[in-house]
């Protein structure tokens, strides 16, 4: 009994002491990706990650939030189902938030003492708090995880600009990791669109197996051998609102991945952000002629066009998903041999930067670069 008893104490102290290494002492990020679907989600990730490695500090990769009508609650789909975590830490120290609340959440983070961090007192707080769990999804996201917070804390005026070291030592002075283990922000520690000094971060983002495996079926079993050309048509009632604000708003949403982030290469137009059937037929068909395509994939929000191209391109197989999937639509538009996107659209931006990182070329709508000197 005696050795037995040994035994068990030695295994407790064993898995205490590995426990105890898994802690990191530099302290950890968790935040709620609460803005916009995927492609903003995807933006603000990027952010979030330089800014945990600005202030090292491991960052706990949040679940993606979506929704899934008619379901009246947002739905978090851990960050791993789509993702590799992996080739993350080629860049910076990350975990899912999964394994953090399971595994180190209880002594790192207890419950008694979760505090979140907001700019300043959200709309709706009572008690100038940061009212963290109001709203959809904020409340669906932490009651995922049975968060509850116990107070608030406002960082505001520091901001997250990584390219000012000052600023990043006055987050690390001010939230020491041995008094301020954890930091949860209430929204995303980082700017929206991405800023330039992030885009490279993309090249860390590798889809899981199960999107790569769907993605490589759909064009074996949908596209004729040979190159394939990608577009993406965002055609939906609400972007063609969105659009009706560009005269004010020139340089809205992922506009800067085409004009650039000073408007160096060129302006946004209406057609760019919701091109006419005209456009879109005609710049399919300039791109299938150039590359020599026999097939063309189609990820659209709305209207797919097919009909129109079918008839202006005989010899060409024109295909879509069948049922909604968009991770799969960006995985397939990132492998084909060119890329047509709409310059506005958060989501083409995934795909452009992925492009980008894969050397394959990609264009916009009704968008031609010009250089400083031509403007």
């Amino acid at each position: 009994m005696a050795l037995t008893l040994l035994h068990v104490v030695g295994v407790s102290v064993i898995f205490s002491h590995i426990l105890a290494l898994e802690v990191d002492p530099k302290g950890y990020i968790l935040y709620c990706p609460c803005m916009g679907r995927f492609g903003n989600q995807a933006d603000h990730f990027l952010g979030a990650l330089g800014f945990a490695k600005a202030i090292d500090r491991t960052l706990v990769l949040p679940p993606w939030v979506e929704y899934h009508f008619p379901k009246p609650k947002s739905v978090q789909v851990p960050f791993d189902n789509y993702f590799k975590v992996e080739p993350l830490k080629a860049y910076h120290r990350v975990m899912t938030m999964e394994y953090f609340m399971k595994e180190l959440a209880p002594t790192v983070w207890p419950p008694k003492d979760r505090a979140v961090m907001c700019y300043q007192a959200r709309h709706g707080s009572t008690e100038k708090g940061c009212n963290a769990k109001e709203g959809n999804p904020f409340g669906p996201f932490w009651d995922t995880f049975n968060i509850d917070f116990t107070s608030s804390m406002f960082y505001g005026p520091l901001s997250y600009d990584l390219m000012n070291l000052h600023e990043m030592k006055r987050w690390k002075d001010k939230y020491p990791a041995s008094q301020y283990p954890v930091l949860a922000f209430t929204g995303a520690p980082a700017a929206f669109p991405v800023q330039s000094y992030s885009v490279h971060l993309q090249q860390y983002l590798k889809w899981s197996n199960k999107i790569d495996t769907k993605a490589n079926k759909f064009i074996k079993d949908n596209l004729p051998e040979g190159a394939f050309i990608g577009i993406h048509l965002r055609l939906g009632s609400d972007f063609a609102k969105a659009c009706e604000h560009l005269k004010d708003s020139p340089s809205m949403f992922a506009a800067a991945q085409c004009i650039g982030y000073n408007g160096e290469h060129g302006k946004t137009t209406q057609e760019m952000c919701y091109p006419s059937d005209e456009t879109i037929v005609r710049q399919v068909k300039n791109v299938v002629k150039r590359f020599k395509a026999k097939g063309v994939f189609v990820a659209t929000d709305s209207r797919d066009v097919i009909d129109k191209m079918s008839k202006a391109m005989k010899n060409v197989k024109f295909v879509k998903q069948s049922e909604s999937n968009p991770h799969v639509d960006l995985a397939i538009l990132g492998k084909a041999d060119h890329f047509i996107g709409n310059c506005i659209s958060t989501f083409t931006a995934f795909v452009k930067r992925e492009r980008d990182y894969n050397n394959k070329t990609s264009e916009f709508w009704a968008f031609k670069k010009k250089e400083r000197d031509e403007l």
